[in-house]
Protein backbone atom coordinates (compact mmCIF):
# COMPACT_ATOMS: atom_id res chain seq x y z
CA UNK A 1 0.00 0.00 0.00
CA UNK A 2 1.46 3.17 -1.17
CA UNK A 3 0.97 6.00 1.37
CA UNK A 4 1.30 9.48 0.74
CA UNK A 5 2.63 12.03 3.74
CA UNK A 6 1.99 16.02 3.59
CA UNK A 7 -0.30 19.27 4.97
CA UNK A 8 3.07 20.13 6.39
CA UNK A 9 6.94 21.28 5.91
CA UNK A 10 8.46 18.44 5.48
CA UNK A 11 12.94 19.18 5.37
CA UNK A 12 14.76 16.48 3.13
CA UNK A 13 18.18 18.23 5.04
CA UNK A 14 19.94 17.49 1.59
CA UNK A 15 20.20 21.20 1.36
CA UNK A 16 19.27 23.67 4.02
CA UNK A 17 16.19 24.34 4.51
CA UNK A 18 15.01 22.45 1.12
CA UNK A 19 11.50 21.10 1.36
CA UNK A 20 9.35 18.73 0.07
CA UNK A 21 5.26 19.44 -0.40
CA UNK A 22 4.91 15.50 0.18
CA UNK A 23 6.61 12.35 0.07
CA UNK A 24 5.05 9.23 -0.98
CA UNK A 25 6.19 5.57 0.72
CA UNK A 26 5.81 1.87 -0.11
CA UNK A 27 7.06 -1.17 1.80
CA UNK A 28 9.31 1.21 4.24
CA UNK A 29 11.15 2.57 1.39
CA UNK A 30 10.41 6.65 -0.29
CA UNK A 31 9.24 5.98 -3.37
CA UNK A 32 9.53 9.58 -3.78
CA UNK A 33 9.14 13.11 -2.69
CA UNK A 34 8.03 15.64 -4.10
CA UNK A 35 4.71 18.10 -5.35
CA UNK A 36 1.82 17.15 -4.07
CA UNK A 37 0.07 17.41 -7.60
CA UNK A 38 2.55 15.21 -8.75
CA UNK A 39 2.16 12.29 -6.17
CA UNK A 40 -1.34 12.32 -4.73
CA UNK A 41 -2.98 10.32 -7.67
CA UNK A 42 -0.44 7.48 -6.64
CA UNK A 43 -1.48 6.65 -3.08
CA UNK A 44 -3.64 4.34 -1.62
CA UNK A 45 -3.43 6.26 1.66
CA UNK A 46 -3.18 9.74 2.43
CA UNK A 47 -1.69 10.94 5.86
CA UNK A 48 -2.09 14.61 6.43
CA UNK A 49 0.40 16.18 9.02
CA UNK A 50 -2.03 18.89 9.76
CA UNK A 51 0.38 21.61 9.77
CA UNK A 52 3.23 19.08 12.06
CA UNK A 53 7.15 19.49 10.26
CA UNK A 54 8.45 16.25 9.58
CA UNK A 55 12.24 15.35 9.10
CA UNK A 56 14.60 12.53 8.50
CA UNK A 57 14.29 10.05 11.26
CA UNK A 58 16.49 11.39 14.18
CA UNK A 59 19.43 8.74 15.34
CA UNK A 60 21.32 9.03 18.50
CA UNK A 61 25.05 8.31 17.60
CA UNK A 62 25.80 7.19 20.95
CA UNK A 63 23.92 5.77 24.03
CA UNK A 64 23.60 2.70 26.47
CA UNK A 65 20.32 1.67 25.81
CA UNK A 66 20.07 -0.54 28.45
CA UNK A 67 21.99 1.68 31.16
CA UNK A 68 18.73 4.42 30.02
CA UNK A 69 16.26 1.52 30.56
CA UNK A 70 17.95 0.62 34.02
CA UNK A 71 17.78 4.25 34.98
CA UNK A 72 14.03 4.43 34.23
CA UNK A 73 13.77 1.47 36.71
CA UNK A 74 15.70 2.26 39.51
CA UNK A 75 16.76 5.13 42.12
CA UNK A 76 17.24 8.78 40.01
CA UNK A 77 20.14 10.65 41.83
CA UNK A 78 20.52 13.57 39.42
CA UNK A 79 17.92 16.04 40.89
CA UNK A 80 20.05 15.84 44.34
CA UNK A 81 21.33 19.41 45.19
CA UNK A 82 24.12 18.43 47.78
CA UNK A 83 25.39 15.41 49.64
CA UNK A 84 22.29 14.97 52.18
CA UNK A 85 19.74 15.23 50.09
CA UNK A 86 21.09 12.24 47.87
CA UNK A 87 21.41 10.47 51.40
CA UNK A 88 18.30 11.54 52.51
CA UNK A 89 16.99 9.82 48.92
CA UNK A 90 19.03 6.46 49.76
CA UNK A 91 17.41 6.48 53.08
CA UNK A 92 14.10 6.51 51.21
CA UNK A 93 15.16 3.66 49.06
CA UNK A 94 16.51 1.82 51.67
CA UNK A 95 13.39 1.26 53.47
CA UNK A 96 11.91 -0.43 50.51
CA UNK A 97 14.53 -2.54 49.90
CA UNK A 98 15.24 -6.05 51.83
CA UNK A 99 17.92 -6.32 53.44
CA UNK A 100 20.50 -8.27 51.74
CA UNK A 101 19.40 -7.42 48.57
CA UNK A 102 21.21 -4.66 45.74
CA UNK A 103 20.66 -1.28 45.93
CA UNK A 104 21.17 0.36 42.65
CA UNK A 105 21.41 4.46 42.14
CA UNK A 106 22.29 6.67 39.13
CA UNK A 107 23.06 9.88 38.27
CA UNK A 108 24.99 11.55 40.91
CA UNK A 109 26.58 14.72 40.17
CA UNK A 110 28.68 16.36 43.18
CA UNK A 111 29.68 19.19 40.82
CA UNK A 112 25.58 20.17 40.85
CA UNK A 113 25.88 19.99 44.91
CA UNK A 114 25.73 23.00 47.16
CA UNK A 115 28.87 21.69 49.13
CA UNK A 116 30.35 19.62 46.62
CA UNK A 117 30.47 16.99 48.89
CA UNK A 118 30.88 12.76 48.23
CA UNK A 119 28.68 10.86 50.76
CA UNK A 120 31.25 8.90 52.99
CA UNK A 121 31.30 4.91 53.03
CA UNK A 122 30.34 5.37 57.24
CA UNK A 123 27.02 7.26 55.91
CA UNK A 124 26.23 4.64 53.16
CA UNK A 125 26.67 1.79 55.56
CA UNK A 126 24.38 3.58 57.97
CA UNK A 127 21.97 3.42 55.38
CA UNK A 128 21.59 -0.01 54.03
CA UNK A 129 23.57 -3.08 54.91
CA UNK A 130 22.99 -5.23 51.65
CA UNK A 131 24.88 -3.87 48.72
CA UNK A 132 24.63 -0.37 47.41
CA UNK A 133 25.73 0.69 44.25
CA UNK A 134 25.35 4.56 43.34
CA UNK A 135 26.62 5.05 39.51
CA UNK A 136 28.01 8.89 38.48
CA UNK A 137 26.52 10.51 36.36
CA UNK A 138 29.52 10.04 34.04
CA UNK A 139 29.27 6.61 34.23
CA UNK A 140 33.40 6.23 34.97
CA UNK A 141 33.24 6.54 38.20
CA UNK A 142 30.78 4.50 41.03
CA UNK A 143 30.32 5.15 44.55
CA UNK A 144 30.06 1.31 46.56
CA UNK A 145 29.19 0.92 50.22
CA UNK A 146 30.74 -1.71 52.39
CA UNK A 147 28.86 -4.66 51.09
CA UNK A 148 29.15 -4.09 47.65
CA UNK A 149 32.94 -3.92 47.87
CA UNK A 150 33.09 -7.00 49.53
CA UNK A 151 30.66 -8.78 46.43
CA UNK A 152 33.67 -7.42 44.72
CA UNK A 153 36.41 -8.35 46.32
CA UNK A 154 37.90 -5.52 47.26
CA UNK A 155 39.48 -4.21 50.41
CA UNK A 156 42.13 -2.07 52.39
CA UNK A 157 44.48 -4.23 50.70
CA UNK A 158 43.25 -4.14 47.00
CA UNK A 159 45.06 -2.99 44.06
CA UNK A 160 44.08 -1.43 41.56
CA UNK A 161 43.63 -2.69 37.74
CA UNK A 162 45.32 -0.89 35.44
CA UNK A 163 43.58 2.14 34.24
CA UNK A 164 41.62 2.10 36.90
CA UNK A 165 41.63 3.47 40.79
CA UNK A 166 40.45 2.53 44.12
CA UNK A 167 39.41 5.63 45.96
CA UNK A 168 40.94 6.19 49.36
CA UNK A 169 40.39 8.57 52.17
CA UNK A 170 43.19 10.57 54.06
CA UNK A 171 44.30 7.68 56.14
CA UNK A 172 44.40 5.08 53.05
CA UNK A 173 41.33 3.31 54.01
CA UNK A 174 38.39 2.74 50.97
CA UNK A 175 35.75 5.55 50.49
CA UNK A 176 33.70 3.57 48.38
CA UNK A 177 34.73 5.31 45.02
CA UNK A 178 35.56 2.92 42.23
CA UNK A 179 36.88 4.80 38.94
CA UNK A 180 36.69 3.42 35.24
CA UNK A 181 38.53 -0.41 35.48
CA UNK A 182 38.18 -0.41 39.04
CA UNK A 183 34.22 -0.69 38.79
CA UNK A 184 34.79 -3.83 37.06
CA UNK A 185 34.78 -5.99 40.02
CA UNK A 186 31.69 -4.11 42.29
CA UNK A 187 29.82 -4.71 38.47
CA UNK A 188 30.74 -8.10 37.26
CA UNK A 189 29.64 -9.49 41.12
CA UNK A 190 25.93 -8.51 40.33
CA UNK A 191 23.88 -11.97 39.84
CA UNK A 192 23.15 -11.44 35.85
CA UNK A 193 21.78 -15.19 34.30
CA UNK A 194 18.86 -16.84 34.11
CA UNK A 195 15.32 -16.47 33.13
CA UNK A 196 14.38 -13.61 35.66
CA UNK A 197 17.53 -11.54 34.82
CA UNK A 198 16.77 -11.56 30.88
CA UNK A 199 13.23 -10.37 31.65
CA UNK A 200 14.62 -7.58 33.36
CA UNK A 201 16.40 -6.68 31.11
CA UNK A 202 13.70 -7.19 28.25
CA UNK A 203 11.51 -5.14 30.39
CA UNK A 204 14.53 -2.17 30.46
CA UNK A 205 14.89 -2.25 26.94
CA UNK A 206 11.50 -1.69 26.10
CA UNK A 207 10.97 0.86 28.76
CA UNK A 208 13.41 3.02 26.88
CA UNK A 209 12.74 2.26 23.11
CA UNK A 210 8.74 3.56 23.95
CA UNK A 211 10.83 6.80 26.00
CA UNK A 212 13.16 7.03 22.96
CA UNK A 213 10.26 6.82 20.62
CA UNK A 214 8.24 9.10 22.34
CA UNK A 215 10.96 12.29 21.80
CA UNK A 216 10.73 11.44 17.71
CA UNK A 217 14.11 8.64 17.92
CA UNK A 218 13.81 6.81 15.48
CA UNK A 219 16.96 4.32 15.83
CA UNK A 220 20.24 4.59 18.56
CA UNK A 221 23.81 3.14 18.04
CA UNK A 222 24.63 2.15 21.16
CA UNK A 223 27.42 0.24 23.21
CA UNK A 224 25.27 -2.44 25.88
CA UNK A 225 27.06 -5.91 24.93
CA UNK A 226 29.96 -6.38 27.90
CA UNK A 227 28.12 -5.02 30.75
CA UNK A 228 25.36 -7.62 31.81
CA UNK A 229 26.36 -10.96 31.89
CA UNK A 230 27.47 -12.73 28.76
CA UNK A 231 26.61 -10.72 25.29
CA UNK A 232 24.06 -13.47 25.04
CA UNK A 233 22.27 -11.56 27.62
CA UNK A 234 22.01 -8.22 25.81
CA UNK A 235 21.28 -9.47 22.33
CA UNK A 236 18.90 -12.11 23.48
CA UNK A 237 16.96 -8.80 25.04
CA UNK A 238 17.28 -6.93 21.33
CA UNK A 239 15.70 -10.05 19.91
CA UNK A 240 12.78 -10.31 22.09
CA UNK A 241 12.37 -6.86 21.78
CA UNK A 242 13.55 -5.18 18.60
CA UNK A 243 13.49 -8.17 16.98
CA UNK A 244 10.12 -9.11 17.60
CA UNK A 245 8.65 -5.92 17.10
CA UNK A 246 11.12 -3.97 14.32
CA UNK A 247 9.83 -0.58 16.02
CA UNK A 248 13.35 0.74 16.07
CA UNK A 249 16.72 0.60 14.74
CA UNK A 250 19.10 -0.38 17.04
CA UNK A 251 23.00 -0.44 16.03
CA UNK A 252 25.27 -2.67 18.16
CA UNK A 253 28.74 -1.57 18.78
CA UNK A 254 31.00 -4.47 19.96
CA UNK A 255 32.91 -3.91 23.18
CA UNK A 256 36.35 -5.26 22.33
CA UNK A 257 36.19 -7.45 25.28
CA UNK A 258 33.36 -9.40 23.70
CA UNK A 259 34.17 -8.64 20.28
CA UNK A 260 35.73 -11.80 18.58
CA UNK A 261 33.82 -14.19 20.22
CA UNK A 262 30.20 -12.10 18.64
CA UNK A 263 32.57 -12.74 14.86
CA UNK A 264 33.47 -16.41 15.72
CA UNK A 265 29.73 -17.48 17.32
CA UNK A 266 27.73 -15.75 14.60
CA UNK A 267 25.44 -14.75 16.26
CA UNK A 268 21.86 -14.02 14.27
CA UNK A 269 21.23 -10.31 14.30
CA UNK A 270 18.00 -8.90 12.20
CA UNK A 271 19.06 -5.98 10.14
CA UNK A 272 18.40 -3.47 8.96
CA UNK A 273 16.96 -3.47 12.74
CA UNK A 274 19.20 -4.90 14.88
CA UNK A 275 23.30 -4.68 13.42
CA UNK A 276 26.27 -5.48 14.28
CA UNK A 277 28.96 -2.55 14.56
CA UNK A 278 32.24 -1.77 14.75
CA UNK A 279 35.14 -2.78 18.03
CA UNK A 280 34.17 -0.29 20.95
CA UNK A 281 37.39 0.79 22.90
CA UNK A 282 37.82 2.59 25.94
CA UNK A 283 41.17 5.06 25.80
CA UNK A 284 40.32 6.92 28.74
CA UNK A 285 37.75 8.14 31.69
CA UNK A 286 36.27 11.41 32.13
CA UNK A 287 36.49 14.64 33.10
CA UNK A 288 33.74 13.81 36.38
CA UNK A 289 36.60 11.89 37.83
CA UNK A 290 40.15 13.27 36.63
CA UNK A 291 40.54 10.59 34.35
CA UNK A 292 40.53 11.84 31.39
CA UNK A 293 44.00 11.33 29.98
CA UNK A 294 45.60 14.78 29.74
CA UNK A 295 49.09 15.66 27.84
CA UNK A 296 49.14 18.13 30.94
CA UNK A 297 48.53 18.05 34.27
CA UNK A 298 44.80 19.02 35.18
CA UNK A 299 44.87 22.68 36.40
CA UNK A 300 42.90 21.92 39.43
CA UNK A 301 44.77 19.01 40.69
CA UNK A 302 48.59 19.23 39.28
CA UNK A 303 49.25 15.49 40.36
CA UNK A 304 47.66 13.72 37.88
CA UNK A 305 47.20 13.33 34.01
CA UNK A 306 44.24 11.35 34.07
CA UNK A 307 44.64 7.78 32.82
CA UNK A 308 44.83 5.92 29.68
CA UNK A 309 42.74 3.02 29.87
CA UNK A 310 45.19 1.04 27.52
CA UNK A 311 48.88 0.50 27.08
CA UNK A 312 50.57 1.48 23.19
CA UNK A 313 50.74 -2.19 22.81
CA UNK A 314 47.51 -3.26 23.80
CA UNK A 315 45.59 -0.54 22.26
CA UNK A 316 47.94 -1.85 19.30
CA UNK A 317 46.28 -5.40 19.74
CA UNK A 318 43.02 -4.42 19.42
CA UNK A 319 43.00 -2.31 16.36
CA UNK A 320 44.84 -5.02 14.72
CA UNK A 321 41.87 -7.50 15.97
CA UNK A 322 39.49 -5.31 14.42
CA UNK A 323 41.56 -5.22 11.09
CA UNK A 324 41.89 -8.87 11.17
CA UNK A 325 38.01 -9.04 10.69
CA UNK A 326 37.98 -6.02 8.21
CA UNK A 327 36.27 -3.94 10.87
CA UNK A 328 36.01 -0.16 12.34
CA UNK A 329 37.13 0.94 15.44
CA UNK A 330 34.40 3.21 17.66
CA UNK A 331 37.05 4.66 20.49
CA UNK A 332 36.04 6.73 23.45
CA UNK A 333 38.37 9.82 23.70
CA UNK A 334 37.98 12.29 26.29
CA UNK A 335 41.47 13.84 26.51
CA UNK A 336 43.92 14.75 23.75
CA UNK A 337 46.33 12.29 25.53
CA UNK A 338 43.93 9.33 24.54
CA UNK A 339 43.56 11.48 21.23
CA UNK A 340 47.25 11.48 20.17
CA UNK A 341 47.41 7.50 21.51
CA UNK A 342 44.45 6.40 19.58
CA UNK A 343 45.19 8.86 16.35
CA UNK A 344 49.41 7.08 16.53
CA UNK A 345 47.65 3.86 16.10
CA UNK A 346 44.89 4.26 13.62
CA UNK A 347 47.42 6.04 11.21
CA UNK A 348 49.85 2.83 11.52
CA UNK A 349 46.64 0.89 10.65
CA UNK A 350 43.64 2.51 8.83
CA UNK A 351 40.81 0.94 8.30
CA UNK A 352 39.23 -0.78 5.25
CA UNK A 353 37.89 1.09 2.46
CA UNK A 354 35.07 1.47 2.34
CA UNK A 355 34.82 2.23 6.26
CA UNK A 356 35.17 4.65 8.88
CA UNK A 357 36.77 4.64 12.37
CA UNK A 358 34.93 6.57 14.84
CA UNK A 359 35.97 9.28 17.34
CA UNK A 360 33.93 9.53 20.17
CA UNK A 361 33.30 12.45 22.31
CA UNK A 362 36.87 13.78 21.31
CA UNK A 363 36.55 17.00 23.85
CA UNK A 364 39.87 18.03 24.17
CA UNK A 365 41.83 18.52 21.20
CA UNK A 366 45.07 20.43 19.76
CA UNK A 367 45.88 22.27 16.95
CA UNK A 368 48.16 19.48 15.69
CA UNK A 369 46.03 16.18 16.55
CA UNK A 370 42.69 17.84 14.06
CA UNK A 371 45.45 17.70 11.44
CA UNK A 372 46.61 14.59 11.82
CA UNK A 373 42.82 13.31 11.79
CA UNK A 374 41.92 14.92 8.97
CA UNK A 375 44.29 12.19 6.88
CA UNK A 376 41.78 9.44 8.76
CA UNK A 377 38.63 8.02 7.41
CA UNK A 378 37.23 9.29 10.65
CA UNK A 379 33.65 10.27 11.93
CA UNK A 380 33.51 12.37 15.06
CA UNK A 381 30.54 11.40 17.80
CA UNK A 382 30.42 14.26 19.49
CA UNK A 383 28.26 14.93 22.38
CA UNK A 384 26.68 18.83 22.21
CA UNK A 385 24.85 18.40 25.55
CA UNK A 386 28.41 18.12 27.58
CA UNK A 387 28.96 21.70 27.58
CA UNK A 388 26.23 23.14 29.40
CA UNK A 389 26.69 19.93 31.79
CA UNK A 390 30.30 20.18 32.31
CA UNK A 391 30.85 24.01 32.47
CA UNK A 392 31.29 26.12 34.11
CA UNK A 393 32.98 23.64 36.44
CA UNK A 394 35.31 22.12 34.09
CA UNK A 395 37.04 25.69 33.59
CA UNK A 396 38.53 24.95 36.57
CA UNK A 397 39.52 21.17 35.83
CA UNK A 398 41.42 22.36 32.56
CA UNK A 399 42.25 25.56 32.85
CA UNK A 400 41.65 28.49 30.37
CA UNK A 401 44.61 27.95 28.08
CA UNK A 402 43.34 24.46 26.81
CA UNK A 403 39.65 25.70 26.40
CA UNK A 404 40.27 27.04 22.82
CA UNK A 405 40.80 23.46 21.62
CA UNK A 406 37.90 21.93 24.62
CA UNK A 407 34.38 21.21 23.44
CA UNK A 408 35.03 21.87 19.72
CA UNK A 409 32.27 21.59 17.29
CA UNK A 410 32.14 24.54 14.58
CA UNK A 411 35.56 24.29 14.46
CA UNK A 412 35.91 20.26 13.61
CA UNK A 413 32.49 20.83 10.90
CA UNK A 414 34.51 23.94 9.78
CA UNK A 415 37.48 21.79 9.22
CA UNK A 416 35.41 19.08 7.14
CA UNK A 417 34.87 16.20 9.61
CA UNK A 418 31.76 14.31 9.53
CA UNK A 419 29.76 14.80 12.77
CA UNK A 420 27.56 12.91 14.26
CA UNK A 421 25.08 13.56 17.49
CA UNK A 422 24.80 11.55 20.60
CA UNK A 423 23.90 11.71 24.05
CA UNK A 424 25.97 9.19 26.38
CA UNK A 425 22.52 8.93 27.70
CA UNK A 426 21.77 8.02 30.53
CA UNK A 427 25.05 10.59 31.45
CA UNK A 428 23.07 13.18 29.22
CA UNK A 429 18.62 13.93 28.51
CA UNK A 430 17.52 12.29 25.30
CA UNK A 431 16.04 14.29 24.43
CA UNK A 432 17.50 15.30 21.26
CA UNK A 433 15.90 19.32 21.22
CA UNK A 434 17.86 19.61 24.45
CA UNK A 435 21.07 18.33 22.52
CA UNK A 436 20.32 20.73 19.59
CA UNK A 437 19.88 23.78 21.73
CA UNK A 438 22.71 23.13 23.26
CA UNK A 439 24.85 22.85 19.84
CA UNK A 440 23.37 25.88 19.09
CA UNK A 441 23.52 27.92 22.28
CA UNK A 442 26.20 26.48 24.06
CA UNK A 443 23.89 27.59 27.70
CA UNK A 444 21.18 25.40 29.54
CA UNK A 445 17.92 27.08 28.55
CA UNK A 446 17.05 30.98 29.88
CA UNK A 447 20.40 31.70 31.00
CA UNK A 448 21.62 35.10 30.30
CA UNK A 449 25.10 35.00 28.66
CA UNK A 450 26.36 34.10 25.09
CA UNK A 451 26.78 30.68 25.68
CA UNK A 452 30.29 28.49 26.85
CA UNK A 453 32.85 29.23 23.88
CA UNK A 454 30.27 30.91 21.95
CA UNK A 455 32.59 31.12 18.56
CA UNK A 456 31.93 26.84 18.55
CA UNK A 457 28.01 27.64 18.30
CA UNK A 458 26.24 26.08 15.10
CA UNK A 459 23.42 26.52 13.68
CA UNK A 460 20.36 24.57 13.75
CA UNK A 461 21.04 22.96 10.49
CA UNK A 462 24.26 21.73 11.21
CA UNK A 463 23.01 20.16 14.49
CA UNK A 464 19.63 18.82 12.61
CA UNK A 465 21.96 17.45 9.98
CA UNK A 466 24.45 15.44 13.30
CA UNK A 467 21.29 13.62 14.23
CA UNK A 468 20.02 12.39 10.72
CA UNK A 469 22.63 12.27 7.88
CA UNK A 470 25.35 12.70 10.00
CA UNK A 471 24.41 9.50 12.07
CA UNK A 472 24.35 7.64 8.72
CA UNK A 473 27.19 8.45 7.97
CA UNK A 474 28.67 7.15 11.05
CA UNK A 475 27.64 3.75 9.90
CA UNK A 476 28.37 3.87 6.30
CA UNK A 477 24.64 4.30 5.19
CA UNK A 478 24.07 7.99 4.28
CA UNK A 479 23.20 6.21 0.31
CA UNK A 480 20.08 4.88 1.99
CA UNK A 481 19.25 6.49 5.35
CA UNK A 482 19.72 10.02 6.82
CA UNK A 483 17.59 11.66 4.24
CA UNK A 484 14.02 12.37 2.84
CA UNK A 485 14.84 11.25 -0.47
CA UNK A 486 13.84 8.77 -3.35
CA UNK A 487 15.27 5.29 -2.34
CA UNK A 488 15.66 6.40 1.10
CA UNK A 489 14.31 4.25 4.26
CA UNK A 490 10.46 5.60 5.51
CA UNK A 491 12.05 6.51 8.95
CA UNK A 492 10.71 10.03 10.21
CA UNK A 493 10.58 12.16 13.05
CA UNK A 494 7.37 14.50 12.80
CA UNK A 495 6.86 17.08 15.48
CA UNK A 496 4.37 19.94 16.54
CA UNK A 497 6.47 23.02 15.46
CA UNK A 498 8.77 23.77 13.04
CA UNK A 499 12.02 23.34 14.66
CA UNK A 500 14.04 25.86 12.36
CA UNK A 501 11.11 28.76 13.33
CA UNK A 502 11.24 31.35 16.03
CA UNK A 503 13.65 31.39 18.49
CA UNK A 504 15.29 28.39 20.32
CA UNK A 505 13.70 28.72 23.31
CA UNK A 506 10.64 28.00 21.03
CA UNK A 507 12.23 25.11 19.80
CA UNK A 508 12.65 23.41 23.08
CA UNK A 509 8.89 23.44 23.29
CA UNK A 510 7.98 21.29 20.11
CA UNK A 511 6.96 17.86 21.09
CA UNK A 512 7.21 14.42 18.39
CA UNK A 513 3.81 14.14 17.38
CA UNK A 514 4.40 10.80 14.93
CA UNK A 515 7.53 8.51 15.25
CA UNK A 516 7.62 6.45 11.99
CA UNK A 517 10.31 3.33 11.68
CA UNK A 518 10.13 1.22 8.44
CA UNK A 519 6.98 3.61 7.04
CA UNK A 520 4.98 2.55 9.72
CA UNK A 521 3.80 4.90 12.43
CA UNK A 522 5.68 3.33 16.01
CA UNK A 523 4.64 5.78 18.18
CA UNK A 524 1.92 8.58 17.95
CA UNK A 525 0.64 11.28 20.59
CA UNK A 526 -2.61 11.04 21.38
Amino acid sequence: MKQLWFGGPIYTMEREMETVEAVLVENGFILDAGKLADLKDLADEEIDLKGAAMYPGFVDSHIHLLYQGEKLMRLDLSQAKSADEMLDMLREAAEKTPDGKWLFGDGWNENQFTDKRIPSLAELDAIHTGPMLLTRVCRHMTLANTAALKVGGINVHSIAPKGGEIGRDETGNLNGLLYDQAMNAVNDAQPKKGEEYLAYLTEALERAIRQLQSYGLTGVHTEDMDYFGPYQNPLTAFQRTVGKAHHFRVHLLRHNAVFEQMIKDKPQYDEPFIEPGAMKIFADGAFGGSTAALSSPYADNPETHGLLIHSDEELVRLVQLARAYDEAVAVHIIGDMAAEQVISVLEKYPVAAGKRDRLIHCSVLRPDLIERMKKLAVVLDLQPAFVPSDFPWVIDRLGSERLKWSYTCKTLINEGFICAAGTDAPVEDINPLWTIYAAVERKSPNQQHDGYIPEEKISRYEAIQMYTVGSAQAICKEHERGLIKRGYAADFSVFDRDLFAGTTEDMLKARAVKTVVDGRIVFQRL
